[in-house]
């Protein structure tokens, strides 16, 4: 291979480990655990130190769906140059680490996808409308659905007729539902992904959907039935190891969506390349997500735990439950979406469903929808122009 490509390569891959730095310092790294340390059921830096791993065995189990819509999913009609992914991951990154210095979130989707779509157009590719309308359909409900969702369960749980003896084991167990059915890259085939509601038929030697449904529900109750008597042995602690295990599963989910940012504009080069597996890309896009998390992401964690709202237990788990839930719907349809949205909009809906207005920081989160906008459309240009220019 000829030397000046091979170092293009070397260029791309490091582009790449940044971007996965920046992103476990920013977005997945600071906004899974964020309600829980607002609630102060765990120190800020315990807090990075799970979510780097949470985050990395996400990144590895779960991040081939949104590296390939990343990668190739996004632009038709071209395959991206070496050069193109560089600048594609360079302001991307750029962008990111902005946010970072300035404790602002910067949505990590909103500039990888902005990027890319500028360098592609620029370079002749063609746009891809079906994909986009399914990207700005979930941007757009994310806020309302997560908010929404948390307000509901915000506004239940502290309800005197609502026991959270009950009402909390029976949230775990919905989402317990959904853990068992969620797709996992090393329980499948070389083909496809199982699930371990997949994994139990499999053992038991059944099939068809009447065994999956007594599988998921059979789970469900168990594990309600573990809170269930958690939370009535020491309510206190029950409630913090449920916020503690849901933002374990909020990390995970983070790595599986947010590495796909990272390392889904390395596909292109990959193609037909084999000169790494797709497997070694996401473990590297997985451990410099884990780097950021552990070295960069307590600022940011502080930054969303203080600022955006006043949390204690109830709150954080009514945020963290649809945070979940978007999460894994977002990884399933393969799209790229950002954690600082989903997370803030359900830390906003839980808060205001206790506090109102005065719950939350009114100037904060107009600064934040500003950062959203903002980003994508600055990405876009500046990727749009320096492509058309440049390459």
């Amino acid at each position: 291979m000829d030397p000046a490509l091979i170092a293009l390569f070397i260029g791309a891959a490091l582009a790449s480990l940044f971007m996965a730095w920046v992103i476990g310092a920013g977005s997945s790294g600071a906004t899974p655990f964020a309600p829980a340390v607002g609630a102060n059921a765990i120190g800020t830096m315990r807090a990075a130190l799970l979510v780097g791993i949470f985050g990395f065995v996400g990144a590895v189990t779960q991040g081939g769906n949104v590296s390939e819509a990343v990668g190739s999913g996004l632009v038709g009609g071209m395959s991206m140059p070496v050069t193109g992914v560089i600048l594609v991951l360079v302001l991307g990154a750029g962008l990111m680490a902005v946010g970072v210095v300035t404790g602002y979130p910067i949505a990590t989707a909103f500039t990888v996808t902005g990027a890319v779509i500028g360098v592609g157009l620029a370079l002749g590719g063609t746009p891809i409308w079906s994909k986009y309308q399914q990207i700005a359909a979930v941007w757009v409900l994310t806020p309302f659905v997560g908010g929404g969702i948390a307000y509901a369960i915000a506004s239940l749980l502290p309800r005197s007729d609502v026991p959270e003896r009950y009402s909390i084991p029976v949230l775990v167990g919905l989402v317990t539902a959904v853990l068992v059915n969620i797709e996992f890259s090393f329980l499948g085939g070389e083909s496809s992904a199982g699930t371990l509601r997949g994994v139990g038929q499999q053992i038991l030697a059944v099939d068809g959907r009447a065994s999956a449904l007594v599988l998921t529900g059979g789970a469900a109750v168990v594990v309600a039935a573990v809170v269930w008597w958690d939370v009535g042995s020491d309510q206190r602690g029950g409630l913090q190891r449920v916020l503690l295990a849901l933002g374990s599963l909020v990390a995970f989910s983070a790595g599986g969506s947010q590495v796909g940012l990272a390392v889904g504009p390395l596909i292109p080069l990959l193609e037909g390349a084999e000169i790494v597996s797709m497997f070694a890309v996401l473990v590297g896009g997985g451990l410099g997500m884990l780097a950021g998390s552990w070295t960069g992401a307590p600022r940011m964690i502080k930054s969303l735990a203080q600022d955006y709202s006043s949390l204690g237990p109830r709150r954080a788990i009514s945020a963290l439950v649809p945070s979940f839930l978007i999460a894994q719907l977002a990884v399933l349809l393969g799209v790229p979406v950002s954690f600082n949205e989903i997370v803030v909009s359900a830390i906003i809906g839980s808060g205001a469903a206790v506090g109102g207005r005065e719950a939350v920081d009114a100037r904060k989160i107009g600064m934040t929808l500003g950062a959203w906008a903002g980003s994508f459309l600055l990405a876009f240009a500046l990727a749009y122009a320096t492509a058309f220019l440049l390459l």
